[in-house]
């Protein structure tokens, strides 16, 4: 049997082709999105600057299972208490806070930011002096030698430093040489009492040299137990996560991405696998119905299609496992480049996204070889004289139960999204996957669903192509099975494409809009020293044609609810400004009494949560940090900017830099240029600091929506290049198998042109029924998508886009079948039919 199979492998090159194609790029695509998660999962990253210390203690990342977007800081008294632990040699306090040296007033800058340490953490990269002699005193400073070059300092120059929003003047007293390249960022060193007092009296994490001759595991458990649940333990690659405060909350970002995403595949995968294999089976109806007719049973048969089959997939998958892996990559690479995740973090793909790349591809083959590969080898002896039944029956009680199950599923998350899913990131969860699976309960009935769409369509083609159309009439009514093979594909095609890049497109247009309304200031002022002193917004408030300043934090938090904490986008304002700064149409209490520990929330939040004006509300900040703010404002509800108002003072602190970053401008009637040029002028008296108007913060803010678009687009574009390719299979296997046909039409009195012109009625019908249904395949997303997005039930976004979608489709299908038949057709026609 295995002698068989090689040999019908030999001589069916064309369509073992199509076939190892579909298993190879479907595996590699599968195990490149189990990459993805992989990574996800587990959301390791190389330790940088405290690559020197085999164990770090961190700051709790994670509050009630979810994660953390800003540094938890530990108290610096858990650094004696860690250093007199058994089996530790040293535990060295590490601080990190923005430090900007200046040089004539400006920052020094270069390719990344600048930090500021306490010089006994300088053992954990490790930097040791090239220059010079360490900090002893407060008001000495340690500069990187990279640094120092910029900046043009030698050991006992003075240079001014940004620190706290504040220009400090310090004496270098050495230069430092990092030992490899561990750390990216430059790095000035204080004295450790002095970088502890900066960075407000915490310690950052904790450095651990275990003694010699002692084990990392076991100093790491010893370490545990003295810490307990009052700050984390990190070994191994998991110790640089100490170091980027806030990469696990990206971790639920990079899951959802990869599941959605995933999932879709392994359906598309296993639909294109399935439908590739089983066409190449039903063209096979004669061969196995003449294996009959010489003796060979059922049973045989089966076992020949099954050793196909099995060489097939085995060899597909081995040669897909590597560019599996550089197509995990590839989509890693896109993410950390759009700043979803830092780059910091390590790519993983072991054995389990391979293992189930592989799984997919030999079940989706294994699945159609039962299916397919049964009613072929059940084809009786007799067929083989009636080759043009072959290949008309295709309804039967499984595949009519399968589409149902799947246009259910596809319908019913179409019905959750609309009705069920709030809006927000895991509102694509639902909505993106119901157009893939209500497509595959579509293609299940394609033939049918063609079947009639070509009765429909009967007159008008009747109409408008003649002799031409009247031979694609007949085609289409006597191989409607055929047809629907090539139509399934794009269906998927279109259905996804429309789907996915509609979503995007709203998403982006609802985004853009409402964060437009919100703002009222006309500029901003951002700093690029680590943020603005107290002071700052004050001078800005005492320039001439100012309305109103106003401190603007953003970060995240969580609102502490019986049923667990709700995840919510905190922002930072000050109370004398706020009203002409941003949208807040207040409808109990005052914005003016957001001072000390207080909240402003929305009414519709208000009710959410239970709580009214005067009432306490508790919450945890983004860095963990418990409180229970009192309620002094509610205000009116935007559903696409919900987020909890508190004082800038108050939320700042708990960020990873401590201070506001921009502060926003009201300026008054008639201020005109001058307005802009007088806070020109005060920017440029702040160091660091640059003056924009406020369409840049609806500029980042859409930044930061379009953080995935990138990877979105590219994901989609494997999913819709996978079923082009499966489209081309199809088309092109197809078309060559009806050579012998063509050859007959010719040989009957038919031209090549009228030939030609047959098959581009066939492709336009094709194109206008997988149109159709693709269509109402996408619909399956972009309706309740764009209900709950916009209130509406169409997408935002441009018809192009639509047009090129389709347009490409259609393409795609005159190309892989016009192409191959007038290449076929160069060849006297007699020859043609002899061939087959």
């Amino acid at each position: 049997m295995w002698r068989l199979a090689l040999r019908t492998l030999k001589f069916r090159r064309t369509s073992f082709v199509a076939t190892f194609l579909a298993m190879f790029l479907g595996a590699a695509i599968v195990i490149g999105c189990g990459g993805l998660m992989e990574t996800g999962v587990r959301m390791a990253a190389d330790p940088q600057r405290l690559s020197g210390a085999p164990v770090v203690v961190t700051g709790e990342q994670t509050y009630d299972s979810s994660a953390l977007t800003e540094r938890h800081r530990v108290d610096a008294g858990l650094a004696g208490e860690v250093a007199g632990t058994d089996g530790v040699r040293a535990a060295v306090a590490d601080v990190s806070f923005p430090a900007t040296v200046l040089k004539d007033g400006r920052p020094v800058t270069g390719e990344s930011a600048s930090y500021g340490h306490g010089w006994a953490s300088a053992r954990l990269t490790p930097y040791t002096l090239a220059a010079g002699k360490t900090p002893v005193a407060g008001g000495e400073a340690v500069l990187d030698a990279g640094l120092a070059r910029r900046a043009g300092i030698r050991p006992g120059s003075s240079v001014d430093i940004v620190v706290q929003g504040t220009t400090r003047r310090f004496r270098v007293s050495g230069i430092a040489e990092q030992r490899g390249d561990h750390n990216p960022d430059a790095a000035v060193f204080f004295t450790d009492d002095e970088a502890r007092a900066l960075a407000g009296g915490r310690i950052d994490s904790i450095g651990v040299l275990p003694a010699p001759g002692t084990s990392v595991a076991v100093v790491a458990d010893a370490v545990r137990a003295t810490v307990g649940d009052r700050a984390e333990v990190l070994t191994g690659e998991r110790r640089g996560l100490a170091e980027l405060p806030g990469t696990l909350s990206s971790r639920r970002t990079v899951v959802i991405l990869a599941a959605v995403f995933g999932s879709s595949v392994v359906l598309i995968v296993m639909f294109g696998v399935a439908s590739t294999l089983g066409l190449s089976l039903q063209q096979r109806a004669r061969e196995m119905a003449l294996l009959r007719a010489v003796g060979s049973t059922p049973k045989q048969l089966r076992r020949m299609i099954l050793t196909e089959t099995a060489v097939l997939s085995v060899g597909s998958v081995l040669l897909a496992l590597l560019p599996g892996y550089a197509i995990g990559r590839l989509l890693f690479g896109v993410l950390t480049g759009s700043g979803v995740v830092s780059s910091a973090i390590a790519y993983h793909a072991g054995w389990m996204p391979m293992a189930v790349g592989a799984a997919v591809t030999v079940l989706a083959a294994a699945g159609a070889t039962r299916f397919a590969g049964r009613r072929a080898a059940r084809t009786e002896p007799v067929a083989a004289l009636a080759e043009a039944t072959a290949g008309t029956r295709w309804f039967s009680v499984p595949r009519l139960l399968l589409a149902l199950f799947f246009l259910a599923n596809g319908i019913g998350l179409a019905v959750a999204t609309a009705t069920v899913m709030e809006d927000g990131p895991t509102l694509a969860s639902t909505a993106g996957p119901a157009s893939v699976l209500f497509g595959i309960g579509l293609t299940l009935l394609a033939p049918g669903l063609t079947k009639a769409l070509v009765a429909l369509l009967r007159l008008p083609v009747r109409l408008l192509s003649g002799l031409s159309g009247h031979l694609a009439l007949r085609n289409a009514a006597t191989a409607n099975v055929r047809m629907a093979g090539a139509v399934a594909p794009i269906v998927l095609l279109i259905g996804i494409a429309t789907g996915t890049l509609y979503m995007q497109s709203t998403e982006d247009h609802v985004s853009r809009t409402s964060y437009d309304r919100n703002i009222l200031a006309d500029y901003v002022l951002d700093s690029t020293t680590g943020g603005f002193a107290p002071g700052v917004v004050d001078r800005v408030r005492a320039t001439p044609g100012v309305a109103a300043a106003s401190e603007f934090v953003t970060s995240r938090g969580f609102v502490d609810r019986p049923d667990g904490p709700a995840d919510v986008d905190l922002r930072g304002v000050s109370a004398a400004g706020v009203r002409r700064s941003l949208d807040l149409p207040v409808v109990a209490g005052s914005l003016t009494g957001l001072h000390g520990d207080t909240v402003a929330l929305s009414d519709k939040k208000a009710r959410a949560y239970g709580v009214r004006v005067g009432d306490r509300l508790p919450m945890h900040l983004g860095d963990g940090t418990a409180v229970r703010p009192t309620v002094v404002a509610l205000y009116t509800d935007n559903p696409k900017q919900q987020y909890l108002t508190l004082p800038a003072a108050a939320l700042a602190p708990h960020t990873g830099d401590g201070l506001p970053h921009q502060i926003l401008v009201r300026a008054a009637r008639g201020g005109g240029a001058e307005v802009h040029d007088r806070l020109a002028a005060l920017a440029a008296r702040v160091p660091g600091t640059e003056l924009d108007d406020s369409s840049s913060l609806a500029g980042r803010n859409n930044q930061i929506q379009q953080i995935l678009v990138s990877a979105n687009y590219t994901i989609v574009a494997m999913i819709v290049g996978y079923a082009a390719i499966t489209v081309v299979n199809t088309l092109v296997s197809v078309t060559r198998k009806r050579r012998a046909e063509f050859g007959l039409q010719r040989l009957t009195g038919a031209t090549r042109a009228q030939v030609i012109g047959m098959l581009t009625v066939e492709g336009v019908l094709i194109g206008v029924i997988a149109t159709i249904l693709g269509t109402l395949a996408a619909a399956m997303t972009i309706v309740p998508y764009s209900l709950v997005k916009s209130d509406s039930w169409l997408p935002s976004g441009s018809i192009g886009i639509y047009f090129a979608i389709v347009g490409g489709s259609v393409l795609l299908v005159f190309g892989a079948t016009l192409l191959p038949s007038w290449r076929g057709m160069r060849n006297p026609a007699v020859d043609t039919v002899k061939a087959a």
